[in-house]
């Protein structure tokens, strides 16, 4: 088994730093950073440090509020937000849910992914400090409702290297990743989602009601 201490540098302490740097941090990433592309690794571990589930798949960002992560591998599943909507996807189920996207990011560590304007202020940023080659940036959500404690935010030379989240049944998601690429041109019809033809789909998209 792998554990929690083998996988989150984030949980030993580490040199501190002035929270301001850890805010420009993840302010440069919501608004200075227009797109975002690269794989990545996800381990889910229980209380004890255990690994309950990996994943491997890839995410891409585009600026202002769209993003897409497609798991992978050991299953297909595929998260699209077109800006409007959120789309998931799960192939082997053949079922699509759709939600309005606001509803659906609200006080979720999704909203740091897709940029929106009201990102930053749902988060407080709380400690900021260094493990190795990484910054991390500690922030817990404004919320009381949110379904998760706190995440933290890993950068590498100012770029984001690592999430860590942590909900409220004391599970921890590790997310790495990798081969990433910055601020290059993404086609805006990797964002847009058409509902397979046999699929059923659960909601009611934006605009459509």
């Amino acid at each position: 088994m792998i554990r929690a201490c083998a996988v989150l540098l984030c949980l030993s302490g580490g040199a501190a730093f002035a929270s301001d740097d850890g805010e420009r941090l993840v302010e440069n990433f919501v608004n200075g950073i227009e797109t975002f592309q690269g794989d990545f690794r996800q381990t889910l571990l229980d209380p004890n440090g255990d690994v309950l589930e990996e994943t491997r798949g890839s995410l891409q960002i585009r600026r202002p509020g769209q993003f897409r992560w497609d798991n992978i591998d050991p299953y297909e599943q595929q998260l699209v937000a077109d800006g409007v909507n959120i789309w998931s996807y799960d192939v082997d189920l053949e079922q699509v849910t759709v939600k309005p996207q606001a509803d659906a990011l609200a006080n979720t560590p999704a909203l740091i992914l897709s940029g929106a304007g009201s990102a930053l202020e749902q988060f407080n940023v709380v400690e900021t400090y260094t493990e190795a080659a990484h910054t991390w940036v500690r922030l817990e959500p404004k919320a009381t409702d949110a379904g998760f404690s706190r995440m933290e935010m890993g950068f590498v030379d100012g770029r984001l290297d690592r999430l860590v989240f942590f909900d409220t049944l004391s599970q921890t998601t590790l997310v790495q990743f990798e081969d990433v690429i910055v601020n290059e041109s993404i086609g805006p019809d990797r964002f847009v989602f058409a509902v397979p033809e046999f699929a059923d789909v659960i909601g009611t998209p934006a605009g459509n009601e």
